[in-house]
C-alpha cells in the first residue's frame, strides 16, 4: 500500500512537472497571415508577429515531413486527410530561403514563389521587417529592370546579366549615368539582387526621397567552379591553406572586364571613366570586388563588400594606385555574424577598415543590427552605400 501511495505520488510529481514544463513554453501567437510572396491564391506558409513561419502540404501518402529553415529541420503533423502543418521557431526579419523534406527527398513548397538560392530554384518567404519601408513599393517614379544577352568573346559563350535604369533615363536622351557592378552570393545568380535583393525598389524610394544620385546598376553573373578535391570552410572553420584558392576570381575579372564593362558602355548611357564606375557584392560576391578593385583601381572609384571580407593595410601596399584612385570603401556584416567572423577568422573588419581610414582613405562601416549572413543584411547595406556614390 506505501509502494502504491509513493508511485502515486511520483506519477502526479512527474505529471505536475511536464505540466508546468509544458506550460513555461510560450504559447504560439495565433495571428499568422499569408506571406507576401507566396503564388497567387495560396494560403501558405504564413507569418505570424514572432516572426514564426507556419507550412502546410497535403502528402497523405509520406510517413515523415519536415520544415527546413534557418538550417533547422521541424516536424509536421498529418491530419486525417493526409495535410501535413506546424511552424517553426521566430526567424530574423527579412527574406529567408527553405525547403520541405518529404520521406528523404528535399522539395521545394508548392505554394511559395520561387528563388535562386543554394544552387537551385526554391522557396522563400519573407518576415515583415520593421525597417522595411525602405524597400517597399510605393506610388513614386520606377526605373526598370531590363534582361539583356550578349556574347562574351572571352568565354566564347551567350551571357545574361540584369540590367537597372533609374526613372528617367527613357525621359532625356542627353543624359549619361554612373554605374554600379552589384554581385550576387555563392550559390545565387544575376536574378539574386532584384528579387531578394529588392534593389531596384531600394533605388527608386531612395531618388524619390532626394537621398541618391540616379544611376544605372548591373547585376550579372559571378558564379566560378571549385577546383577538384576543394571545399570551402564550415561554419566556424578555420580555412585550410589558401582560402579561396588562388586565382578562383580570375575568370569572372576577365569577363568582367573585357565582356560586361565595354557591352553596358556601349549599349547605355553610362558616364563611361573610373571616377562613375563602382563595384560592390555580398558574400562571395563581396569577395570578387576585393580581388577585381585591387587589381583595376584605373576602372572602379568606389567599393562595397558586403558580409564579404574586408581591405587591409597590407592589401593596398600590393595595389598600386588603390590608395590615391579609389575615393571610398564602404564594408558592411550582419549583427549576428560579425562575432562569428572574427572568432572563426582571426580578424576584425571594423578594425581593418579603420586602418585605412587612419591613413587617409575614406572609409565606412555599417553593421545591420539583428540579422546574420541573410538579405536583410545586404539590403541594408545597398541602402547605406548607395547615397555615398558619385557625390561629384
Amino acid at each position: 500500500m506505501k509502494h502504491r501511495s509513493v508511485f502515486l505520488i511520483l506519477a502526479a510529481l512527474i505529471s505536475g512537472g511536464i505540466c508546468l514544463a509544458q506550460t513555461n513554453q510560450p504559447a504560439v501567437v495565433e495571428d499568422f497571415k499569408p506571406s507576401s510572396v507566396n503564388q497567387p491564391d495560396k494560403q501558405y506558409p504564413q507569418v505570424n508577429s514572432e516572426g514564426r513561419v507556419r507550412v502546410s502540404i497535403s502528402a497523405p501518402q509520406a510517413l515523415r515531413v519536415q520544415f527546413d529553415i534557418g538550417a533547422v529541420k521541424y516536424d509536421l503533423t498529418k491530419d486525417d486527410k493526409g495535410v501535413w502543418i506546424g511552424e517553426c521557431a521566430p526567424q530574423d526579419e527579412g527574406f529567408h530561403y527553405y525547403q520541405l523534406w518529404v520521406d528523404g527527398a528535399a522539395v521545394p513548397d508548392p505554394n511559395s514563389l520561387y528563388f535562386y538560392g543554394a544552387s537551385r530554384w526554391g522557396s522563400g518567404i519573407e518576415i515583415p521587417a520593421k525597417d522595411q519601408d525602405f524597400y517597399t513599393l510605393k506610388n513614386v517614379p520606377h526605373g526598370q529592370v531590363r534582361e539583356h544577352f550578349y556574347f562574351s568573346k572571352s568565354n566564347n559563350s551567350m551571357r545574361h546579366c540584369f540590367v537597372y535604369t533609374p526613372p528617367d533615363y527613357d525621359k532625356d536622351f542627353n543624359k549619361r549615368y554612373p554605374v554600379l557592378y552589384l554581385q550576387h552570393g555563392g550559390g545565387e545568380d544575376e536574378t539574386g539582387w532584384s528579387n531578394q535583393g529588392k534593389a531596384n525598389l531600394i533605388m527608386d524610394n531612395l531618388i524619390a526621397e532626394g537621398k541618391a544620385r540616379p544611376f544605372i546598376i548591373v547585376m550579372d553573373n559571378g558564379t566560378w567552379r571549385m577546383p577538384e578535391q576543394a571545399r570551402p570552410p564550415r561554419q566556424g572553420e578555420r580555412p585550410a591553406g589558401n582560402w579561396p584558392p588562388p586565382g578562383w576570381a580570375d575568370v569572372f575579372k576577365k569577363t568582367l572586364l573585357e565582356d560586361i564593362i565595354p557591352m553596358i558602355d556601349a549599349n547605355y548611357r553610362t558616364l563611361a571613366d573610373q571616377p562613375h564606375r563602382a563595384m560592390a557584392g555580398l558574400s562571395m560576391g563581396g569577395m570578387q570586388t576585393r580581388v577585381v578593385t585591387l587589381a583595376s583601381p584605373e576602372k572602379f572609384s568606389y567599393v562595397g563588400i558586403f558580409s564579404g571580407g574586408s581591405i587591409s593595410m597590407e592589401d593596398i601596399k600590393t595595389a598600386p594606385g588603390f590608395k590615391e584612385k579609389i575615393k571610398l570603401v564602404f564594408v558592411s556584416y550582419g549583427s549576428r555574424e560579425l562575432e562569428n567572423r572574427r572568432s572563426a577568422f582571426g580578424g576584425d573588419p571594423k578594425a581593418t577598415t579603420d586602418s585605412l581610414k587612419a591613413v587617409g582613405m575614406n572609409t565606412h562601416f555599417y553593421v545591420s543590427p539583428l540579422t546574420a549572413h541573410e538579405w536583410q543584411s545586404w539590403r541594408r547595406s545597398l541602402h547605406e552605400f548607395a547615397p555615398l556614390l558619385f557625390k561629384d
